[in-house]
């Protein structure tokens, strides 16, 4: 009888014992060992996907900032043991889908995108500047938020770092290159003397090597070539039923941001070419 009385405490025990022990272990506890497998995204400590390896199965919007409670590098090399917030220098995305680096945690501020199987280093706006980072529903980068994260929002007057208008839609549309795809943009890219009015950009693309569709893809400039400076916008997201969405300023020449569906045509609501950067 006592016998008895003796399992059934043990038993109650390990009943109690072991939903606490999975309710401390970390989410990703299973998946991370240091080495960048199939299926994970991955951190590296230094440049060219050298030292230490932070490794994850998902998304994670809050890296933590000291130990023992942040994320750190786990694998053999430079940075073994540090917490991975700020301190990373390239990524390699083993995942499958788009993966997206933000600058601040829970997924706010610039971000650099990594298609499925990119491996390069974090760019100049990211590197050691990492905070979080989101798998995507899907791969090939389909969607960008809408969002007014203009440096320069409300300035009308003087050049901005890029070497456009404060305030026009050239000079947002650097802005959303260099901090939505990670392209370092300016009206000097590749070698051009000037990338100059909206309209001129699909021919400076043209001369610099880079792409120029009839068809929007997200992450796209779009290019309307008519009237006395044309209008450039950041592609966001194409529809199913072929609009598209964009991101821009001073359309309509109010020198604000709008975001609105469109699509590919030659009236002045519209845009008939579209560079593709990456």
């Amino acid at each position: 009888m006592f016998r008895n009385f003796l399992r059934a405490v043990s038993a109650v025990a390990v009943a109690l014992l072991v939903p606490a022990l999975f309710s401390v272990a970390p989410a990703q506890a299973a998946s991370r060992d240091g080495v960048c497998n199939s299926g994970e995204f991955c951190f590296y400590y230094n440049s060219n996907h050298q030292g230490s390896i932070s490794d994850h199965g998902g998304s994670l919007a809050n890296y933590g900032t000291s130990q023992p409670s942040c994320y750190v590098f786990k694998g053999a090399g430079n940075g073994k043991g540090q917490c991975i917030k700020n301190n990373a220098a390239a990524a390699w995305n083993r995942t499958g889908k788009t993966v997206r680096v933000h600058f601040n945690s829970n997924y706010g501020g610039t971000y650099q995108t990594f298609a499925a199987g990119a491996k390069k280093n974090l760019s100049s706006a990211l590197k050691n500047n990492n905070a979080s980072h989101r798998v995507l529903s899907g791969g090939g980068g389909s969607e960008y938020p809408a969002k007014d994260d203009y440096p320069y929002k409300g300035q009308t007057s003087g050049v901005d770092r890029w070497n456009f208008y404060k305030g026009q839609c050239t000079s947002f549309a650097a802005w959303a290159l260099n901090s939505r795809v990670g392209i370092p943009f300016s009206n000097q890219y590749k070698g051009q003397s000037r990338w100059g009015n909206a309209k001129e950009w699909d021919d400076a693309a043209r001369r610099a090597g880079v792409p120029v569709y009839s068809r929007p893809k997200a992450g796209d400039i779009a290019v309307r070539e008519g009237g006395t400076w044309g209008h450039v916008a950041f592609v966001t997201r194409v529809n199913s039923n072929g609009t598209f969405q964009v991101d821009e300023y001073n359309y309509g020449g109010t020198s604000k941001y709008s975001h609105r569906r469109t699509s590919v045509g030659t009236a002045n609501s519209q845009f008939s070419k579209f560079i593709r950067f990456k």
